[in-house]
């Protein structure tokens, strides 16, 4: 049987300020490759260029990644502010509307930080731009040197910093085979109310929503704020997710065959 492959979703960038680029994170692209055992076909967040029905025709899976940008305010019936800038529309467009069909038609879909909020305003959640900013929650951003600099060590940045409770007998705890977790953290934004299919199944200690699933789900749909794909080849819970990922992967290729 031929290797699955998997979608994963492109962000706009602009390189030397002149040349407008999609790129994927290459820890992305391995894990799939590595973990999952599946083959990563980059794809735009781009809706000019990218059909949805046909990407779907094509892949056995799609991965929404995390991103700098974020999910456009509006997106949730919010005014959108330039202090929680930048966002990337385009991506918006594919990725929410990429949510909804890969449920629809039983394919496998995981979101990571970013990819977990489109997943939630897609299905009708909203989000809140700085959850820092609620009362009672904890910095879930990356950690920073003195200066305000993004900490130069990937090690440190990447280190697992807070605990996650996971919903006894659910998707994450059965596929885990623990109710703890201890995840990194690298994100700003955050869920504020679910969506009406989206089942809250994993919360860090200050409340904050960080592992979820689509109900009635054919199929793997999971979503989470960590950066799962930060080193699965040695992480623990990172790999049992994009290896539970690549089971699901292999079953609708069998299925299909």
């Amino acid at each position: 049987m031929k290797k699955p492959v998997v979608g994963v979703i492109g962000n706009s960038h602009r390189v030397e300020n002149r040349f407008q680029v999609q790129m994927v994170g290459e820890r992305n692209l391995r894990a799939v490759a590595e973990v999952s055992g599946a083959v990563p076909l980059m794809f735009a967040g781009s809706p000019d260029i990218t059909d949805i029905s046909a990407l779907l025709d094509v892949v056995d899976g799609i991965v929404l990644t995390g991103a700098r940008a974020n999910v456009h305010p509006t997106r949730f019936n919010v005014d959108p502010c330039e202090k929680h800038e930048p966002y990337d529309i385009h991506r918006d467009e594919v990725a929410l509307a990429l949510s909804v069909a890969c449920v629809a038609r039983g394919i496998p879909l995981f979101g990571i930080c970013r990819g977990l909020q489109e997943m939630n305003v897609a299905f009708g959640g909203s989000l809140h731009p700085e959850i820092r900013e609620i009362p009672g929650r904890m910095n879930h951003r990356m950690p920073r040197l003195e200066n305000g600099e993004i900490h130069p060590d990937p090690t440190v940045v990447f280190a697992d910093r807070h605990d996650v409770d996971l919903i006894p007998g659910g998707a994450f705890a059965t596929i885990l085979g623990c109710e703890r977790i201890k995840v990194n953290s690298l994100h700003g934004q955050g869920i504020l109310e679910p969506g009406q299919r989206v089942v809250v199944e994993g919360v860090a200690d200050d409340g904050t929503i960080e592992a979820i699933r689509i109900a009635d789900a054919p199929t793997f749909a999971l979503g989470v704020q960590w950066h799962a794909e930060y080193d699965p080849q040695r992480n623990p819970i990172n790999r049992a997710l994009f290896e539970a990922f690549g089971d699901a992967l292999l079953a609708r290729r069998r299925a299909a065959a």
